[in-house]
């Protein structure tokens, strides 16, 4: 609750993104956003993405990073999963918010879209690797679990 009374315009738009992150995952990974798959991969490093996009309009880029990393840790923390679904989940949120520092120098925050990420994001989806260990470093790639 802290996150939410300290950041309210912030907490808006992460619940925003949130929706919108859930349904852009349901549309093009109808079958694996919900599970522990490529989709999920893509659902939670979009999330990151437009979180970091949504909140680096009302305030600076730095802040909008922090408070997305706040907000998907938070997320990790209270929705306990095992360790090495958190260790893809956190992965990924730092796949996402790294997809939105190296666009930002290219386009001014207030004009950032979507597309950008989407696209962007399903081009790394394959090239996505199976996570098998919590030691295991796959760099900027999208990692989701073997079924």
């Amino acid at each position: 609750m802290r996150l939410v009374f300290s950041h309210p315009l912030f907490s808006i738009m992460g619940f925003y993104a949130t929706l919108k992150s859930f349904s852009l995952a349901q549309k093009h990974f109808s079958k694996t956003h919900s599970n522990n798959g490529i989709g999920n991969a893509f659902r939670h490093s979009l999330w990151t993405c437009l979180i970091t996009m949504y909140c680096s309009k009302i305030s600076s880029p730095q802040k909008a990073l922090d408070y997305s990393k706040k907000m998907t840790d938070l997320h990790e923390q209270l929705f306990p999963n095992q360790p090495l679904e958190t260790k893809m989940d956190l992965h990924n949120n730092q796949v996402g918010m790294n997809l939105f520092k190296e666009l930002l120098p290219g386009i001014h925050r207030q004009f950032f879209e979507t597309s950008f990420f989407v696209e962007k994001l399903k081009q790394k989806t394959k090239t996505a690797k199976i996570l098998e260990k919590v030691d295991d470093d796959f760099g900027d790639e999208l990692v989701y679990l073997k079924d």
